[in-house]
């Protein structure tokens, strides 16, 4: 084994057991100033660290293998057919990663909790609604009448919306 192989491995030991576990306890600290000081629920943080923590894992994993010098022509023709099957099997895939994205806004940006009431403005459909829950790809709410509505989250960044009432 040579030097340049021993520095890998101790730069890759160094991302495995000091970068990642930092850069971690980093974006907690942060998402959990953000669910304190909004009053978010509990499962509404959790899932937005489990996001988040998978986004850190695959940088993490991306850098490591620019270090190796892994051949990227044959990782990108493996990653190509990956994101093929992925993106044959959701059929919308930009759909999915915008709704993911737009959670992670919604949860950073808007002072949305469950139990709040929204009016969403919309020409087409302008309703106030009772948010129930908050999700990855989407917000469960209900109306007055009782009918439950699922709103996808990169709608719901796209038009306005009023809280008429927060929850306290």
């Amino acid at each position: 084994m040579g030097r340049e192989e021993i520095v890998k491995i101790i730069i890759s030991l160094v991302f495995i057991f000091i970068v990642y576990p930092l850069t971690r306890y980093v974006a907690r600290k942060i998402i959990s100033n953000v669910a304190e000081r909004n009053l978010y629920d509990a499962n509404r943080t959790k899932m937005i660290k489990k996001t988040i923590y998978t986004m850190i894992m695959f940088l993490i994993f991306i850098l490591l293998v620019g270090l190796w010098g892994v051949d990227t022509k044959n990782l990108i023709v493996a990653l190509s057919s990956v994101f093929a099957v992925i993106g044959v099997a959701f059929f919308a895939q930009w759909s999915i990663l915008s709704n993911i994205t737009a959670g992670i806004v919604i949860y950073f940006s808007l002072p949305l909790k469950i139990g709040d009431r929204i009016k969403i403005i919309d020409k087409d459909f302008s309703s106030e609604l009772i948010v129930d829950d908050i999700k990855t790809f989407y917000l469960s709410m209900h109306s007055d009448e009782g009918e439950r509505i699922i709103y996808p989250n990169n709608l719901l960044l796209q038009k306005g919306i009023a809280v008429m009432s927060a929850k306290n």
